[in-house]
C-alpha cells in the first residue's frame, strides 16, 4: 500500500524535517506513528497526501510514485485517501450533514446523491440524527466523528489520522480508536499519528517511532 525508500524533508531555512526514512506499510493493516512533538508525524503524513513534496528518495502508494506526479494527478490520489485532523476543520456555517458531503460535492457527485451518502456516513459514526446541527451545537468528540465521517465518506482506500484524540479525554479517545478499528476491519488501511502512549497500551497495534525525524 505504502512505502518510502530513503525519503527526507526540509523546509526552507529549517533544519530537516525527516532523514532517510525508508518501511513498508501493507494493504489492510492499522497502523501508529508515534514520537515528540516535532518529531515529523504530520510532515509524513503531508508527504503521503501529496500536500509536501519530498527533497529525496521516492515514496509509493499503490504502486504509484506519489514523488513523480504532477499537481494535475494529485486529485486522483486524494480521492483514494480520506484525513482526519486533530482540530475538526469543519465549515461553522453549514449543517454537519453539508460538512460530510463536501467533498463529494467538490468531486462532481449530484447533491441529492451526496446528502444520501453524507447520511449513510454519519450514520455509521452514531450521528445522523446530528445531521442538520451547525458543529458549533456538537460537543468535541461529536465534532471529531463528523471529521471521520467526512474523511470516509468517499470509502477511501487509506486512512490517515493525525492526533485525532489530542483534544479528548480517554473514553472519547477510545471511543474514536474503536471507529477507526471498525473501518480497519471494513478493509481500509488505517494510518494514526499520535504521542499518546496511554492509548498505545489501551490498543496495542504495530508501530512507527520518529526521533528527530528518523525512525527508530
Amino acid at each position: 500500500m505504502i512505502r518510502f525508500a530513503n525519503v527526507s524533508k526540509a523546509y526552507l531555512g529549517g533544519k530537516p524535517a525527516l532523514q532517510g526514512l525508508s518501511f513498508h506499510l501493507p494493504a489492510g493493516g492499522m497502523t501508529y506513528l508515534t514520537g515528540h512533538s516535532g518529531a515529523g508525524k504530520s510532515t509524513l503524513l503531508k508527504l503521503i497526501m501529496g500536500m509536501e513534496r519530498a527533497n529525496g528518495g521516492q515514496i509509493w502508494f499503490n504502486g504509484h510514485e506519489i514523488t513523480r506526479l504532477s499537481r494535475y494527478e494529485l486529485p486522483f490520489l486524494r480521492r483514494q485517501i480520506g484525513m482526519v485532523h486533530q482540530d475538526y476543520r469543519l465549515l461553522s456555517d453549514r449543517s454537519v450533514v453539508d460538512n460530510v458531503a463536501l467533498p463529494l460535492i467538490i468531486a462532481g457527485f449530484h447533491p441529492k446523491d451526496a446528502h444520501k451518502y453524507a447520511l449513510a456516513s454519519l450514520d455509521r459514526v452514531g450521528l445522523r440524527e446530528r445531521a442538520n446541527h451547525l458543529p458549533a451545537h456538537l460537543s468535541g468528540g461529536e465534532q471529531q466523528r463528523v471529521d471521520i465521517a467526512r474523511a470516509v465518506v468517499h470509502k477511501p482506500q487509506l486512512l490517515l489520522a493525525d492526533e485525532p484524540t489530542g483534544n479528548l479525554d480517554e473514553k472519547l479517545s477510545l471511543d474514536i480508536l474503536g471507529l477507526f478499528e471498525e473501518f480497519n476491519r471494513m478493509g481500509m488501511t488505517v494510518l494514526i499519528a499520535t504521542h499518546d502512549l496511554n492509548l498505545i497500551q489501551h490498543k496495542p497495534k504495530p508501530c512507527l517511532v520518529l526521533e528527530q525525524g528518523h525512525l527508530r
